[in-house]
């Protein structure tokens, strides 16, 4: 052998050395506890594989001996063995469902589903209020929505249905945790002519919702059919953002009048709203048109008018596909201000009640509210 090279060792000669490394019912081979064996000119790595921590220190002694043996021979640099241990997953930290007493808990999973999308008994119409991304105000455009038809006569209930973010009750100024007297049927809450529900009503204010696909979707069934929403001409139903489980389980299962869709000027809001769009068209769910949030900003000190996110960028959209625009509405702190105190800017008279007293007057000339 020429002077700088060093002697190639093969796989079935590393194979005999690890087979001759003892460990508890037998060696490292015969219990078949090696993996990825790469023997690559004079360097050898594989991995250790034990069923357990407690197996995986049990086995150090051996994975020591193993590298000292393979070291040993002839034309072999270098050895790197790594120990791994598999196990029983840890069990997920997920939240036990709320119990409102009588047997009621919500999250449990779902129950099974024939047919295609299925009525809500007592209620005429509803409307999914979606957006692709958060951020662009959709929870507040729902409460605001909600309130604005029930001040034009409209029998209106609201249902909170981003169970990770729950924001309804804080909008719509609503805490007391509702009830089942009979252990069935949830008594929903009521605030400003609108009937209200949400999980975040049973929910500690800071709470996390850590939840699995099932329970989720149990909780959205429960939320709509175990509710007693009464007789209502109009369901808001506020989406998370996204195009995820609530909102698939939700057009699949539920018939729809149909959906509407939230977005800010600006094009990066409206790629996302894109595949909301998408999304409602691909599980055949109407959409009933697109609102252009946060539009303009009107100075409350000069009055002066500006687009702060640009502006028109959702009407050309909705020209562009063929679909109604809704209507604009305007970026505001009063709004914001109004939301967080429980009492959203439409129940007043203000320049930004007006804008969704015009939405909702569309929705119902329009006979979708």
């Amino acid at each position: 052998m020429g002077k700088g090279k060093t002697m190639s060792i093969g796989r079935d000669e590393v194979l005999a050395v690890l087979a001759k490394v003892t460990v508890p019912g037998g060696t490292l081979v015969s219990r078949d506890l090696v993996r990825a064996l790469m023997v690559d000119g004079s360097q050898i790595r594989f991995v250790i594989e034990a069923a357990t921590p407690e197996e995986a220190r049990a086995l150090a002694p051996a994975q020591i001996a193993a590298e000292l043996a393979l070291k040993a021979l002839p034309g072999v640099t270098s050895v790197q063995a790594v120990m791994t241990a598999h196990g029983p997953a840890p069990k997920a930290a997920t939240a036990a469902p709320p119990n409102l007493g009588g047997g009621v808990k919500i999250g449990q999973h779902p129950t099974p589903h024939q047919g295609g999308p299925a009525r809500i008994a007592g209620i005429d119409r509803i409307i999914a209020v979606g957006s692709g991304k958060g951020g662009v105000g959709k929870s507040t455009v729902s409460s605001n929505l909600a309130v604005a038809l029930a001040k034009q006569g409209r029998r209106v209930g609201l249902l909170d249905a981003d169970i990770y973010g729950p924001s309804q009750p804080r909008m719509m100024g609503v805490s007391k945790r509702p009830a089942s007297p009979d252990g069935k049927t949830i008594e929903p809450l009521h605030a400003h002519g609108v009937t209200v529900m949400s999980i975040g009503l049973m929910l500690k204010e800071d709470e996390a919702v850590i939840w699995r696909g099932p329970m989720l979707m149990g909780a959205l069934q429960q939320l709509l059919t175990q509710v007693a929403w009464g007789d209502l001409d109009v369901l808001i139903i506020d989406l998370p953002p996204g195009t995820g489980d609530v909102q698939l389980t939700l057009c699949q299962r539920t018939h729809l009048t149909g959906a509407i869709v939230v977005s800010t000027p600006q094009d990066v809001a409206l790629l996302d709203a894109r595949k909301a769009l998408d999304m409602f068209q691909k599980l055949k769910t109407p959409v009933l048109g697109l609102i252009e949030n946060m539009s303009t900003y009107v100075c409350p000190n000069c009055g002066h008018e500006e687009h702060l996110f640009g502006h028109g960028g959702v009407a050309a959209e909705a020209a562009r596909l063929g679909l109604p625009f809704l209507g604009e509405l305007p970026l505001s702190l009063d709004v914001r201000v109004a939301g967080d105190a429980g009492t959203p800017i439409a129940a007043g008279d203000s320049a930004q009640a007006q804008a969704y007293a015009r939405l909702a007057h569309r929705l119902i000339e329009g006979g979708m509210a």
